[in-house]
């Protein structure tokens, strides 16, 4: 009995000894994996600076999702912190001396909006460009006039601070970066008219790929902290959060008060600060596109 005892001692042990080191590879390649250079070939985007695309630029930028990160005046804050090992602060950018982007070109605001990429070509982290690697030349440019056109705000840099397991499944490839995820040969999407359409509605809904992900059938959302819950599924399958709104008018209602038709509330995950200043149109041509999409799983992403 004694010698079962100490062999199964020394057996976890060594099996103990074999996780950590296998920990501490991945996150050493992970390490690596952060520091890559991609290359990425962009495409020339006329410089806008005029009035017209400085307030679509606006538009985007309130309802695109990129104050919860970067905050209204674009100075940045801290928009997840577990008070242990999990803290993301987005940086500040804001044409201030000394912001991230103070000496950006056009394309290097290319290559971090749509592409996940650094102006020296490694991958940012956090970015979630796969959200918006489809916009528009024509959104693109105008989302950097108004950018440009910010008033210098106090912000200091980017703070990632990630737990061992996520920077361990970030090195085995379960956690990708936006970079890993983009198709950087696609060019970018070709202009269709703003109207409630599901052609319109497929544009808008890129920017919920990130969480939803690329097939909007939800699932569990890799690398994101342990309490948020699963996002929903979009698509019409098994379990489908669809089925909820029987019309546009309920689905842009929930977006605009996070409360489904039945009073009950959608997780504070759901970035309704950005979603509830979507113009009616973005809305429900959105609504449309979703029900038009093919039934998935939920969960397979």
């Amino acid at each position: 009995m004694k010698t079962w005892l100490v062999r199964t001692g020394y057996g976890l042990l060594v099996l103990l000894a074999v996780l950590i080191a296998a920990a501490a590879l991945l996150v050493a390649n992970g390490h690596r994996k952060a520091e890559r250079r991609v290359e990425v070939r962009l495409e020339t985007v006329a410089v806008r600076g005029d009035a017209a695309a400085v307030e679509r630029g606006g538009y985007l930028f309130r309802s695109r999702g990129c104050t919860d990160c970067h905050g209204k005046d674009g100075a940045g804050r801290t928009f997840v912190d577990d008070g242990k090992n999990l803290r993301l602060h987005a940086p500040n950018i804001t044409p201030a001396p000394g912001s991230a982007v103070a000496s950006y070109r056009t394309d290097d605001w290319d290559r971090s909006i749509r592409h996940g990429i650094a102006p020296g070509g490694r991958p940012l982290l956090i970015m979630p460009s796969e959200d918006y690697n489809r916009l528009t030349n024509d959104d693109f440019a105008a989302l950097v006039a108004y950018l440009r056109q910010m008033p210098a705000a106090e912000g200091g840099p980017a703070e990632i601070r990630l737990p061992t397991l996520v920077r361990a499944l970030y090195g085995a490839g379960v956690v990708r970066d936006a970079a890993e995820k983009i198709d950087h040969a696609l060019p970018p999407s070709t202009p269709v008219p703003e109207a409630v359409t599901v052609a319109h509605g497929a544009y808008v809904a890129n920017a919920c790929i990130g969480c939803h992900g690329p097939g909007l059938s939800g699932g569990r959302i890799p690398g994101a902290p342990p309490e948020w819950p699963a996002a929903a599924n979009l698509t019409p399958g098994e379990g489908s959060a669809m089925a909820r709104y029987a019309d546009a008018k309920a689905f842009v209602t929930m977006m605009r008060t996070g409360r489904r038709p039945d009073g009950s509330a959608v997780s504070t995950v759901m970035p309704f600060g950005a979603l509830r200043e979507m113009s009616d149109v973005d809305l429900e041509a959105t609504f449309e596109h979703l029900k038009s999409l093919a039934p998935r799983a939920a969960g397979s992403r």
